[in-house]
Formats: C-alpha cells, structure tokens, sequence
C-alpha cells in the first residue's frame, strides 16, 4: 500500500515508489498468534512472507519465486488464463531510495466466467509485490500485501466451486509498491475492453483488522450505489466494514482514494473499490511477518470480504 505523504529515511524504512514508512519509532510488541490448524488461507500468507521470499521486490528473484507460486496455486484451483494468457509482462520506470529506476514486472492473470452477465467483469486485484530488502533486513510484507493476494485466493478457490454471476478476472499485481506500476499497465492493455469492467475490487491488507475491528471500504463516497449495497453486510466475528476514507474532508495519509492499485482503475473511469484495514506499528517495516497476524481476525476479515464480493456480484448489472 502507498501512503501518500512524505517522509524522512531511516535504517529501517526503505522508500519505495512512493510507498511511506510511518516515522521512525518503537515498534509495538503484538502477541504471537496461537498456533491454529492449517488453511489455504493461512498458508498462502505464509509461504508469500517467508525468508525465501526476500520481501518480494519487483524484478527481483524474491518476485520470481512469489510468482511461481501464485501461478501454481491458480493451475492448481483449475483457474483459466486470461485471454492474451497467464502473465502480462510489463517494464516500467518507478521511483526508489536512489531515483528513478527501470524495472522489469509480470501481472499474473486468471479468468473465472460468469453464469449470468458473462460479458461484464468484475477484476478482483491484489498486489504480490512488496518492498524487497534494505541494509540486510527483509521486509517480509505479510500484511502488505500477501494478504490481500490470499483473500484474493481464497476467494477464487470458492469460485471455482460456485461460479459467481459476473466473469471475474482474478489478477496478482506487480509493482504496487514502486509507483502502481502493474496496475497502470493493466488499465492501459486490459485482456478485456475497460467498458465491459463494472467493478475494480481491490485488497491491500486484509489480515491486521484488529487495530479497529475494521475493514475499510473507500470508494463509497465516489459511487455511493456500491457502498449501499455492502452496507447491510453484518460483521464477521470480530470484522465489520467501514466506510470512509475518501471524501474531500479526507487529506493526507486519511484519504486512501490514490493509495494502492485502485486508484489506476479510478483514474481510467472504471468504478472501484478499495477493501483494508487501517495502518499498524508494522507497516513497511521489517516486522510484518506472519506470526504477528491474529489467524481469526485475518479469517473473519476474509469471509467479510468475500460476503462483499458475493453482494455486489448479485447487485450489479440488473
């Protein structure tokens, strides 16, 4: 996720495309999560954090291996490739500690055909890019953002079971963090005319909801039809919706309307929008890795997101 406000550098905040450390300062000790079975769920969140990972920059080996896997994961669940194929290749300038720099990045692409509006879509986008490593230390990005790519995973996985009502392009973006460079190039070359598209749902940190008991819903405010119909939504345990973060009273760091993926999808026309959770002490930070994400938060935060997708899937398009 890109926090829009400047910053100053230290040894552990790294600048990536435009992606904001909070400033330096203690970071807050959270219980480790209890050991709880296995799930598709948690172990995608897993497997994308760890060391081997190397924070998952852009071009990097970290970024390789993370793709791999996410490939692997959609061949496994039967997913389609989209229709000019599964990766979209892309080179794009973003910006970093030292400058500009050119880099190399690859969106990956699934398709999921509808059964009721099978020529509109709904892109369901998720980041897999984080923000690599600095000074020797891996930012291992368990929240941001390989937890948005496994709520985005879970909720292929149920696709694939029931087919939703729209066609849904399932796309793990490259390059979030260097500037939305995946995003933009998505936009600019979509497998599908940009007017077909009725929604961008985004996810940018899915896990950490217990900062607030919230997972933030911003886009209502620009397409207030949308934010009715995920209104009615009750909570998930302990995870309810919030909605907000993108009026004109929104400044700075508050408004989330340009924060992540989403806001290419805005600037293109394409209704959008945007589900997270509020900012944490481990935000771009070494720290967040995957034992500091509560297993019952992150999995109530996903079944509401994915309660949201099933509503707007039903609403839209009638």
């Amino acid at each position: 996720m890109i926090r829009p406000i400047a910053f100053s550098l230290s040894v552990a905040a790294i600048l990536l495309s435009g992606c904001t450390p909070v400033s330096p300062a203690p970071v807050a000790t959270a219980p480790a999560a209890a050991p709880v079975a296995s799930s598709p769920l948690l172990d995608d969140v897993r497997v994308l954090s760890g060391d081997d990972m190397q924070g998952r920059d852009t071009g990097s080996a970290g970024g390789e291996r993370a793709r791999a896997y996410i490939v692997s994961r959609l061949e496994a669940m039967g997913v389609q490739p989209a229709p000019f194929g599964r990766l979209q290749p892309f080179e794009a300038t973003g910006r970093t500690r030292e400058g500009v720099k050119r880099f190399s990045g690859v969106n990956i692409v699934g398709l999921i055909p509808g059964t009721r509006v099978a020529d509109r879509y709904i892109v369901v986008t998720a980041h897999y890019d984080h923000v690599g490593m600095n000074d020797g230390q891996i930012y291992h990005g368990a929240d941001d953002n390989a937890s948005g790519v496994a709520t985005m995973l879970e909720l292929a996985r149920r696709l694939k079971a029931q087919a939703p009502e729209h066609s849904v392009l399932i796309v793990a973006l490259d390059g979030e963090e260097r500037g939305l460079l995946g995003a933009r190039e998505f936009v600019k070359a979509p497998p599908v005319p940009l007017s077909s598209i009725s929604l961008n749902l985004n996810f940018d940190m899915t896990a950490r909801a217990e900062t607030d008991g919230h997972l933030w819903v911003t886009g209502g405010y620009q397409h207030p039809d949308l934010r009715r119909i995920l209104e009615p939504i009750p909570a998930q345990g302990a995870v309810s919706f919030a909605f907000g973060k993108d009026t004109p009273q929104d400044t700075g760091e508050n408004n989330w309307v340009d924060s992540s993926d989403h806001a290419a999808f805005h600037e293109a026309g394409v209704p959008f929008l945007y589900m997270g959770v509020e900012f944490h002490p481990d935000y771009h930070r070494p720290s967040d890795t995957f034992e500091r994400i509560n297993p019952a938060v992150f999995t109530s935060a996903t079944e509401l997101a994915i309660a949201g997708f099933h509503a707007l899937d039903k609403g839209l398009d009638h």
